[in-house]
């Protein structure tokens, strides 16, 4: 290990140690004011403000940087949160943890031995989806994009196995992960995917009325192996406390025309993506660059 992957490892540590000290809603309303303080001043933001003037220009400057700031909040609150992965996913009536909406549409998945595919996005908490999902009856596998520390990536994936309970399988992204996420599939696994970030080597599909290049690996895999796809997501109750909605599964297109079945099915998954933002956009991650600066846009289109 290096010295700058022992480092930053050691800060992640400390930092974990610190926020775990404190209760779940502490930690969380103590993450939320800091990035909220913070976030506005760093760089980024003024990639979550372009995107948000693209998304809604019928809002006020004053309610964008507002959603805006809602936004850094919730992701401190998200970082915060890590530690308390374990207590968060469990099902509770009030205070720190979750309910469930329409989780028999995951449980049935679970007992289906047919592969599927779960989707969902950077909204709320997207850290306790895997989890959960994991705690209902079955395994769901994800694929991560590794940070570039291997020592905060087995910081990470020992937090997300210990609030699941036990071990399921994380596929890194590339190339290789993606090999071994078809192999997962063709045995009967279930497979869960962040689908609400930019691929550059992805197709362009409408995202907010604009194209947005989006990875076509999940309509690929579902339409080679027929297999249900099931969005889900998480929204904010509260501090460190979370809702997790199931939806039925999407049909899957059958035109005959594997590159047109493709693009209309993952249309509809930035459909209903978008669907979930524009009812919560302080709980996404804005300062995602999401969408092709002016002049990139007007070539993708071409």
């Amino acid at each position: 290990m290096s010295f700058h992957d022992r480092a930053e490892t050691l800060l992640v540590r400390a930092l974990l140690g610190f926020f775990g000290a404190m209760k779940p809603e502490t930690a969380s309303n103590l993450g939320g004011w800091v990035m909220g303080h913070v976030g506005p001043l760093l760089p980024t933001h003024q990639v979550a403000l372009d995107n948000l003037r693209h998304a809604f220009p019928e809002l006020s400057e004053q309610n964008r940087r507002r959603i805006a700031r809602a936004s850094w909040q919730n992701l401190g609150r998200v970082l915060a949160e890590l530690v308390h992965l374990p207590r968060i996913v469990q099902i509770t009536e009030s205070g720190p943890g979750m309910e469930l909406r329409n989780g028999e549409v995951i449980t049935q998945i679970h007992a289906d031995p047919a592969p599927a595919i779960f989707f969902a996005a950077h909204l709320a908490n997207w850290e306790i989806l895997l989890p959960q999902g994991n705690r209902m009856g079955g395994e769901i596998a994800g694929v991560f994009r590794a940070p570039q520390r291997q020592g905060v990536t087995n910081l990470l994936v020992k937090m997300r196995h210990l609030a699941a309970g036990h071990s399921f399988p994380l596929f890194p992204k590339g190339a290789r992960g993606a090999r071994d996420a078809l192999a997962y599939l063709r045995k009967g696994g279930k497979l869960g995917l962040l689908m609400d970030q930019k691929m550059n080597d992805g197709i362009a599909v409408p995202f907010f009325g604009r194209p947005a290049m989006t990875a076509p690996a999940l309509a690929r895999f579902a339409l080679r192996f027929r297999c249900a796809v099931v969005p889900f997501h998480a929204e904010r109750i509260g501090p460190a406390r979370y809702r997790m909605v199931g939806e039925p599964p999407l049909t899957l297109p059958d035109s005959g025309d594997l590159d047109q079945d493709v693009l209309t099915l993952t249309t509809e998954i930035n459909r209903l993506i978008e669907t979930w933002v524009r009812a919560r956009p302080g709980e996404w991650l804005w300062i995602h660059r999401r969408w092709p600066r002016e002049g990139e846009e007007k070539e993708k289109v071409k």
